[in-house]
């Protein structure tokens, strides 16, 4: 049934499109998430927005609680269209709520932090589906996030600055993570069901009147 939604769809998609559409979902994943937690500069957020989606990481997860994230479209160019963006401002401690959900999904939760006891970067076991927690800008990752932490991460650097702004530090990473897990024998890519769902999606977002094919299509108009 949806293999037939996107069919219909992709008739009023130019064949550049459509052929973009198969080139970018072969190589989203979701083995990698990024959650940002209590990021409040517009700035920052369109970075990190438009790094993720270069980089193929399709997921986001964006802890809101005590700063509500926004983003300068112009900046971010687009990219939070493309993207699965899963936000946690409904409950008392949205920072919780976010990391049961990724533990109870199979994710390690890996914190950025200058800690004494934390890794590089490159020393992350990427054996197991992998969520890197950035913290707010001022004063980084909360209790919550370093309780739920299954390992803290630092960025190697040789300078006398020993941080990073947050979207440069967030830029590093997933440039990294994504490079490397394409390099190792794990399952990064997405299922055959995930990429019809996201080229549906992402289909609907390109066409103006997607919302009459699709009714059109529910209703049996369209076969």
């Amino acid at each position: 049934m949806s293999e037939r939604l996107y069919k219909i769809l992709s008739e009023h998609l130019t064949e550049r499109k459509r052929d973009l559409f198969e080139q970018v979902v072969s190589q989203r994943t979701r083995y990698f998430t990024l959650v940002l937690e209590d990021i409040y500069q517009a700035q920052n957020a369109s970075a990190l927005l438009r790094s993720a989606e270069a980089w193929g990481v399709q997921d986001l997860h964006i802890i809101e609680n005590r700063h509500t994230f926004q983003h300068h479209r112009k900046i971010a160019k687009g990219a939070k269209d493309w993207l699965t963006i899963k936000r946690y401002n409904k409950m008392p401690d949205n920072s919780a709520a976010c990391f049961e959900t990724l533990k109870n999904n199979g994710y390690q939760i890996i914190v950025t932090a200058l800690q004494h006891d934390a890794i590089a970067l490159d020393q992350i076991d990427l054996s197991k589906k992998t969520a890197v927690v950035m913290g707010t800008e001022l004063t980084g990752a909360s209790c919550t996030a370093l309780k739920y932490a299954d390992a803290t991460m630092v960025i190697p650097m040789h300078g006398f600055t020993e941080s990073l702004n947050v979207s440069v530090a967030a830029a590093a990473i997933i440039q990294n993570i994504t490079h490397r897990i394409r390099e190792l024998n794990v399952p990064w890519q997405l299922s055959d069901d995930e990429k019809l769902a996201l080229k549906i999606d992402w289909a609907k977002k390109s066409i103006y009147w997607s919302d009459y094919l699709v009714e059109m299509f529910e209703t049996g108009e369209l076969h």
